[in-house]
């Protein structure tokens, strides 16, 4: 998970260690719960929530609803792997576009870079 805090609506303008901190909580927000529960579950009213979200916007967008963007991990061309997951305009058809990243800032882009070693 990169969390592109600098693409924020409304916009806002955090820290370098606001940024990092709050990149470290979302990166880590499902241990957080786990441990929080003393490994008796995990985030799993988060993860229901998200896929519900998500449904919802294939669903709108396959009744002919117009603007719906979520994201999704599809091949695609943003980055030089086969796969990513990025922000897309759902249609009739799917993810009929795959949109761009946007600009980054230099703590994103490193965080980018090194987050596709790893994938």
């Amino acid at each position: 998970i990169l969390p592109l805090l600098s693409q924020v609506t409304p916009p806002s303008s955090f820290t370098q260690d606001e940024t990092r901190y709050l990149t470290d909580r979302i990166q880590n927000g499902g241990t957080e719960v786990v441990e929080a529960k003393a490994g008796s579950g995990s985030a799993t009213l988060s993860m229901a929530f998200a896929a519900s979200k998500f449904a919802d916007a294939c669903l709108r967008a396959m009744r002919g609803e117009a603007g719906i963007v979520e994201c999704s991990y599809v091949a695609s061309e943003v980055t030089e792997l086969p796969f990513f997951a990025t922000k897309v305009r759902l249609g009739r058809g799917g993810a009929e576009e795959i949109l761009p990243l946007g600009p980054l800032n230099d703590f994103e882009r490193a965080g980018l870079e090194a987050a596709k070693k790893e994938l």
